[in-house]
């Protein structure tokens, strides 16, 4: 009888890839699931405390098998690992393809393990893979917008999950398992989706059909109040709604009374959060700030280009105009079950663009107004939300300041509750002065509640804004000076949040105190930090901030405040831009002012996520400039977002900009300015395709630098309109401009600009037939890039290259050429060109007899292409159906 070890109690973990063997993965695409489930797991262990290093793991194809060590607390499995697995997988699925991305189904069982010379045998092990194969499981994870389900045994529930409350074991749901020899019960859960507890049995849409994994699942709506209260009314009638809805009408909310604080967001939120199951393929969320501080509503388009860049639609294929943009919307989520909250609406008109096509969408809409023409026209239902019943206010008090301090004061929570006239916003900056005071009896706030009569009155009357501005200005007065200064400061902020450095830019302070004052802000509930580092205001708080603002501060220190605030911006723009084009020609910027606090920008990742972090409000500031008369501001900030714009692709905006910058290059009488703006604008204008427009801004902007003799300027512009001319096939006309902005470059001692010309030239020779010129020249370009470091430039050098080997059919040659410039384009993430390079090496791969070399080439190229928008596509598609491989 062959020799058995003594047998040892472990932790059975199983994991296996939710269609693995699915038909649109390839072998790449399974290599790569197989390496990243290992690197998913590794790092889940580790951020669990398991060891993984001590498990002993066995690969199974589409999955693994792990044992731990006993040593190891089995609550840790219960307790952090799924919820580390979870975060993994989104981790790694954020950063792969829709083939490559990962769903696990995790089964966790213990027992006995035996072990021989070929490995282990445990009936244990057995029941734990029996698990993982139950119809029901699988179902479960199916019908799953989440990443995860796990099914733990029986006796794991029992004797591990059902101890643990940091495991919620009220999430968990009894399934029936029936596999082979195998009938037992399983206990299954969904780490990032869970069943709410209490619930019986699994979510009722588990058995839609099975979704494959790939399409992104947006999950966009704001986290509920812990101080919700009531409303058991209204959430009845929405869920009444949702259940006996058949054609996908949408649901609107409307308070009669038109204000904003009487809780229709927090309303729709938390209703939304306890649905959110009942809508696998996500949630989507925008407040279209129809009643704000500035009076100016999001317009549709900017709201359907963040809907469709939450499912994977990349900017630069987004149309400009709102009814293309709207119906690419609503192809988008056709047939989606999908739930759209429209927070704080106009009016009807601007809510129609964002309602979805499809019946299988939920739409739930706040505004203040009633919107009866969208009951009338789309047959929304209307829910009017009044204000909280005495009962309810008084619960919302004490989920504030706890039911003993609540109880102790009865009459004085009486009359707050009266005063407050039981709209949740004005109650809840009233419990937060309260808690502020632990020490004060709340009789105090009472006292002075009755005192502000002619407020209060207010308050009764219908007039709910003078009624928060009341209650605003009880917090407001408990501030201290430097805190109080710095949030009426923050509501003459134009951009939608504010970080850190910005915030004390515009006080002159610095950080430590910045960050006292904040932190006391936050405390009071007068700004949230909504992400690390990031604060932001409710409107209703941004509006009284910026009255404050015009009692107490003169226009002169308003205008100060601001310049310090456009100041932060430019000058840490410039910073990160220099790690994005370290060989562009640097702008002049004038001394900032004292007091602006600026933000170190150690290397290009850094840079990338600094523009990334403050896109939208480098937007907003840089409009803000232009209308507000900050000229210098206005054409410079521009100038520091190009090249992050056109990484992105965001080519519109970085149009829109420019255009600013002209008229404010204009005001200031900056000519040399101006020049630099068309001529940025024309260089956008042929990213797009739109050569006409191209060239009459490259004119203008050649005329201007002609005039004030700015000779560096006019090779660029020379240099550019060559590149224009040569996408339109004008191959003598740019070769003229590049030769003579090759002459200027070299008069002024520019070799950054020699090596762009060079390229140019090198180019036009080979498209007129002068290829050995053309050898000549491109292997100079290459070379000079190389030695000066310029990527870019050597991207074009080595597509010149590679085309004139391609012409005089030394095919080896001109496929080397490519291959290096695809490499050097996918470090820079410049996809426009790295679709022109791929267009030219299926031109080889053809020439050279490759044809299914050559299709496949093109296609990629056509799939960048048509992302991009860019009507270069249409060639592509010419040479497909020529070679007979064409895609549908």
């Amino acid at each position: 009888m062959p020799y058995q070890r003594p047998a040892v109690h472990r932790t059975i973990v199983v994991v296996d890839v939710e269609g693995f063997g699915n038909p649109h993965r390839a072998n790449p695409h399974l290599v790569a699931v197989r390496d990243g489930l290992y690197r998913v797991l590794r790092q889940a262990f580790s951020n669990a405390s398991i060891p993984w290093a001590s498990c002993d793991h066995e690969d199974r194809g589409d999955g693994v098998f792990v044992l731990i060590p006993p040593d190891v607390p089995k609550s840790l499995v219960a307790e952090a690992l799924p919820r580390a697995l979870a975060a993994a997988l989104r981790a790694h699925n954020s950063a792969h393809t829709a083939a490559e991305r990962i769903r696990l189904r995790l089964a966790v069982h213990a027992g006995e393990i035996s072990y021989d010379d070929h490995g282990v045998a445990s009936t244990a092990v057995n029941l734990t893979f029996r698990l993982l194969e139950a119809p029901a499981f699988k179902d479960l994870l199916a019908a799953s917008p989440g990443v995860l389900a796990l099914i733990a045994s029986g006796w794991f529930f029992d004797e591990v999950v059902r101890h643990s409350p940091a495991s919620t074991p009220a999430t968990y749901r009894p399934v029936a398992v029936t596999v082979k020899e195998t009938t037992t019960v399983g206990w299954v859960c969904l780490p990032d989706h869970p069943c709410p507890p209490g619930d019986v049995g699994v979510p009722r849409d588990v058995g839609i059909p099975r979704r494959e994994p790939g399409p992104l699942v947006p999950r966009q709506l704001p986290a509920h109040s812990p101080h919700f209260v009531g409303r058991a009314a209204e959430l009845g009638q929405l869920t009444t709604l949702l259940d006996t809805a058949t054609s996908g009408s949408p649901v609107v909310i409307s308070a009669v009374s038109g204000t904003a604080g009487i809780g229709k967001t927090t309303l729709a939120v938390h209703w939304a959060h306890q649905n959110a199951a009942r809508f696998p393929d996500g949630q989507l969320y925008a407040d279209l700030r129809g009643f704000g501080p500035t009076g100016t509503p999001a317009q549709p388009a900017p709201v359907i280009q963040g809907f469709l860049g939450a499912f994977g639609v990349p900017a630069e294929r987004i149309p400009t105009r709102l009814d293309a943009q709207t119906a690419l919307y609503r192809s988008v989520v056709a047939g989606r079950r999908l739930l759209v909250v429209l927070d704080n609406a106009r009016d009807a008109a601007q809510v129609r663009p964002l309602l979805p096509g499809s019946d299988s969408c939920l739409v739930v809409i706040t505004s203040r107004s009633e919107l009866a023409s969208l009951a009338a026209r789309e047959g929304a239902r209307l829910i009017t939300v009044d204000a909280l019943t005495r009962q309810e206010a008084t619960a919302l008090l004490a989920r504030h300041l706890g039911q003993e301090r609540v109880t102790a004061e009865p009459d004085a929570i009486a009359t707050v509750v009266d005063c407050c006239a039981g709209m949740p916003l004005a109650l809840a900056i009233a419990a937060a002065r309260a808690a502020a005071n632990p020490g004060f009896p709340i009789a105090t706030l009472a006292d002075e509640l009755r005192g502000e009569q002619d407020r209060l009155d207010a308050l009764d009357a219908g007039d709910q804004v003078m009624s928060v501005r009341a209650v605003l200005s009880w917090s407001y007065r408990a501030l201290t000076p430097p805190a109080a200064r710095i949030f009426r400061l923050l509501g003459l902020h134009p951009g939608p949040d504010v970080s850190l450095h910005a915030a004390a830019s515009l006080a002159s302070i610095g950080l430590p105190q910045t960050r006292a004052v904040l932190a006391e802000l936050t405390q009071a509930h007068l700004v949230e930090q909504h992400t690390p580092g990031r604060y932001r205001f409710h409107d209703l708080l941004r509006a009284y901030a910026a009255e404050r603002a015009a009692w107490e501060e003169t226009a002169r220190h308003q205008h100060a405040a601001l310049h310090r605030a456009l100041d932060f911006y430019l000058y840490t723009g410039f910073a990160a831009e220099r790690h994005l084009y370290r060989r562009r020609d640097p702008i002049v910027l004038a001394t900032p002012r004292p007091g602006v606090s600026m933000r170190p920008i150690t290397g290009y990742e850094h840079a990338m996520d600094w523009f990334t972090a403050e896109h939208a409000t480098l937007l907003a500031v840089t409009s803000y400039a232009a209308r507000a008369g900050f000229h210098r501001h206005a054409w410079q900030l521009p100038w520091i977002l190009t090249p992050f714009l056109d990484r992105q692709g965001q080519w519109h905006q970085w149009a829109a900009t420019r255009q600013d910058a002209i008229r404010a290059a204009r005001r200031l009488g900056d000519r040399a300015a101006e020049a630099q703006a068309q001529r940025s604008l024309g260089c956008v204008y042929q990213r797009l395709g739109r050569y006409t427009e191209a060239s009459a801004h490259l004119t203008q902007a050649l005329a201007i630098v002609r005039e004030i003799g700015d000779h560096t300027s006019e090779a660029h512009t020379r240099c550019t309109l060559g590149w224009v001319c040569e996408r339109q096939g004008r191959f003598a006309e740019a070769l003229t401009h590049a030769q003579h902005a090759l002459r200027l470059y070299r008069a002024t001692g520019h070799p950054t600009g020699e090596t762009r010309a060079l390229d140019l030239v090198g180019l036009c020779h080979a498209r007129l037939g002068r290829l050995q010129e053309a050898l000549a020249r491109c292997g100079h370009a290459l070379q000079l890039c190389r030695d000066l470091g310029d990527r870019e430039a050597e991207t074009l050098a080595l597509i010149g290259h590679g085309y004139t080997h391609h012409r005089l059919g030394h095919h080896v040659q001109a496929v080397s050429s490519y291959q290096q410039a695809l490499t050097v384009v996918r470090d820079l993430g410049d996809h426009y060109h790295e679709a022109v390079i791929l267009v030219h090496l299926g031109d080889t791969h053809r020439a050279a007899g490759a044809r299914s070399a050559a299709c496949e080439t093109w296609q990629q190229a056509l799939a960048i292409l048509d992302q991009l928008d860019h009507p270069e596509a249409h060639d592509v598609r010419v040479r497909l159906t020529q070679a007979g491989g064409d895609r549908p």
